[in-house]
């Protein structure tokens, strides 16, 4: 199994049990190198309908600026290890754009790692949502405004444009509102509709402050910890699956970030322990 360090770019530090040169190389470049089709001026995604009163412009106006600085400085603070490039690399081939897809406690960490590639994320049209877009378009995102309960199938329809234009597309799987770590069906149905691969990935910081009253757990990194991001084999769903096909691709797509989870777990047990961080570094 590949696995590699690799910092945050532009430029950090990395352990010296790196990946092969070519595919730290290809790594680096993907991280860095934005998306042809970069963010909503290109793509034209519709905004948000719902209306806010002032007082709660206001909230959102502060949570926006708050949160992308935040996710700016600590960001760029974080060393990062990578296990499954490969399927990166392996999903990209196929040609037809990925499908990034992720529990939502992990929205932080995801914003950084995967920034200015003008990837394409279903959010919420409610207040969270509402600040949650304008942040992470501050780091060349498009937002698709829609969710699991309103909107949804406006939001598909654009991020199935989005993919066909050659932009890559993202949810939050367990989002907006849980349960916690139960994947729904979007990436399935965004999948067979557009061709593109469902690529799961589990993002786990070393040392975080977690939100306890949160529904997911939400996540912050404290600054200068590792973290690390695990990818899994890209899932393909053909245009013609049927009902019973779906299904089995959904719990193909949960089984696959259940595991991710699992490894991820792992990897904070033997970060915290020195005997299997110098086995896991052999």
């Amino acid at each position: 199994m590949l696995k590699s360090c690799m910092s945050a770019p532009p430029a950090g530090s990395c352990d010296n049990h790196g990946m092969p040169e070519g595919q730290e190389k290809a790594a680096t470049e993907a991280e860095a190198s934005p998306s042809p089709a970069n963010g909503e001026a290109a793509l034209k995604l519709a905004d948000n309908s719902r209306t806010f009163t002032f007082w709660q412009r206001m909230q959102i106006f502060l949570a926006t600026w708050v949160g992308y600085f935040a996710i700016l400085v600590i960001g760029r603070s974080l060393r990062w290890e990578v296990v499954g490039w490969e399927n990166w690399e392996a999903a990209r081939k196929i040609g037809k754009g990925l499908i990034l897809t992720f529990w939502h406690r992990e929205i932080f960490l995801a914003t950084w790692f995967w920034r200015q590639r003008g990837i394409v994320v279903m959010t919420s049209q409610n207040f969270d949502g509402e600040y949650i877009a304008r942040i992470i378009r501050l780091h060349g995102y498009g937002a698709a405004r829609g969710s699991s309960t309103r909107g949804a199938g406006r939001a598909l329809v654009e991020m199935v444009r989005a993919l066909r234009k050659g932009a890559d597309a993202a949810f939050t799987i367990d989002g907006p509102r849980g349960p916690r770590f139960v994947a729904k069906s979007g990436s399935v149905l965004l999948a067979k509709a557009s061709g593109a691969a469902i690529l799961c990935f589990h993002i786990v910081p070393r040392r975080a402050y977690v939100f306890p009253r949160s529904w997911d757990l939400f996540q912050i990194p404290y600054p200068f910890t590792r973290a690390a991001v695990f990818v899994a084999p890209p899932i393909l769903v053909a245009p013609d699956a049927d009902d019973a096909e779906q299904a089995r691709k959904l719990q193909e797509v949960q089984a696959a970030l259940d595991e991710l989870r699992r490894r991820g777990d792992a990897w904070v047990v033997a970060e915290e322990t020195p005997d299997s961080k110098i086995e896991n570094r052999k």
